[in-house]
């Protein structure tokens, strides 16, 4: 690892301080929001903090962004079927496109010239694109890298043999003048299998989980029934059986309640949401449908409960504001709902329909729906720390840029 200087350049030692954040979003939503959340707690730590966000989602455009916090949309991919990426819009080959984007990013980096990098989940970015950068920073020796993880990967030997190949254990022992961790060690340690080295443990930190709050304006959902829960499949690229499933019990128990306002993100294929809107329809108000919502926070707080699957933003979301949640997790192409969702539940945080144990059935989900308003909340099993994740992270930047002592 580069020793960085303390005699800052005199261009750069009295201005204001800049964050810069990677999220490489090749699909969903989690990254970004991750990162705009992130952003949003330290500009607000501190007035004088200014942050860009750099992004592959295309929906970057569609979210807001507080005062002194921008986005830089980089070039779409997209995953096909058989695991490989091809470019969402433009007519270039992967190759083409990971060119272009990795001099976007180091293009970015030059100009803004960050004080602090923190970058999401992978460290050397999508397909290597963020070494060029990455090796700029380290000439440079001036900029503090964080490498941020949430809270659980992978299962650890499928994570190995995952960083192995793409060079990122190499690349985060010696990049990173941190490891920020998104949860809490006494509920999983994400790096479990990787062998990192002694002096990277020790640069670890554990922030716990993010919280979340709603927006000031009023969010409140189309509908006439009330109360009511909530059923989001996230960004919905990969929600639809839990959606059909969620119908599906709507239509087969006429009497089942409380009625639903179903989320179905950006990312559900339009034929599949035409396909649920038609079944929606003939629920004849039971199940309130909406379309993408940004601020999905006032939808959750309005909620009697959550259903949802098992992704970090919405398990965050449910603790925030202390939902009663029934999580449906996904376990391919990776297990990382699965193993959060049921350490949870062990926790007794939230509930989880377990497709070996419960089966991924109608009546499994009529009668966790049934259940859901008589749920303990996750407040029944909160323990300290558990949601200082922002906090730690904001206090955690002030002392890296010298503004408060600390270790």
């Amino acid at each position: 690892m580069v020793e960085k200087t303390d005699n800052l350049p005199s261009d750069v030692s009295n201005r204001a301080p800049r964050v810069l954040f990677y999220s490489h979003d090749t699909f969903g939503l989690g990254h970004l929001r991750r990162s705009r959340a992130l952003a949003s707690a330290i500009t607000a730590a501190d007035p004088e903090i200014s942050a860009i966000i750099l992004t592959g989602s295309p929906v970057a455009g569609r979210f807001t962004f507080p005062e002194r916090v921008d986005h830089i949309r980089l070039p779409g991919v997209t995953k096909t079927p058989d695991g490989s990426y091809v470019s969402e819009t433009l007519g270039l080959d992967i190759d083409e496109t990971t060119a272009l984007r990795a001099g976007l990013i180091k293009s970015a980096t030059e100009h803004f010239d960050p004080d602090i990098v923190v970058v999401d989940k992978e460290p050397t970015g999508f397909r290597g694109e963020l070494l060029p950068a990455l090796d700029w920073l380290r000439e440079q020796g001036r900029a503090k890298l964080i490498l941020g993880l949430r809270d659980v990967l992978d299962s650890p030997e499928v994570l190995a043999a995952e960083w192995d190949r793409k060079g990122a254990k190499e690349a985060a022992e010696t990049y990173y003048d941190e490891i920020w961790v998104y949860g809490l060690q006494s509920i999983y340690d994400p790096t479990a299998g990787l062998d990192l080295s002694v002096q990277t443990q020790a640069r670890m930190h554990y922030t716990g989980y993010l919280h979340r709050e709603a927006f000031e304006e009023s969010q409140a959902p189309d509908t006439d029934a009330e109360p009511y829960i909530l059923i989001t499949p996230g960004g919905g690229g990969d929600g639809a059986s839990m959606v059909n499933l969620v119908l599906s019990a709507y239509e087969k128990d006429v009497d089942l309640g409380p009625p639903a306002v179903l989320v179905y993100g950006p990312f559900l294929s339009g034929a599949q949401r035409a396909e649920f809107e038609e079944r929606v329809e003939r629920l004849n108000g039971r199940v309130h449908a909406v379309g993408f919502d940004s601020r999905i926070e006032n939808l959750i707080v309005g909620a009697q409960g959550v259903v949802s699957m098992g992704g970090y933003n919405t398990f965050c979301e449910v603790l925030s504001f202390d939902k009663p949640a029934v999580i449906v997790p996904r376990t391919k192409p990776r297990k990382e709902q699965y193993i959060r969702a049921s350490r949870a539940e062990e926790l007794g945080l939230v509930r989880i329909l377990d497709e070996h144990r419960d089966g991924l059935t109608t009546d499994a989900m009529i009668a966790a729906i049934r259940n859901l308003p008589n749920q303990k909340p996750p407040s029944e099993a909160f323990f300290e720390g558990l949601l200082g994740g922002l906090d730690y992270v904001s206090d955690r930047v002030q002392t890296l840029l010298g503004r408060k002592t600390g270790s």
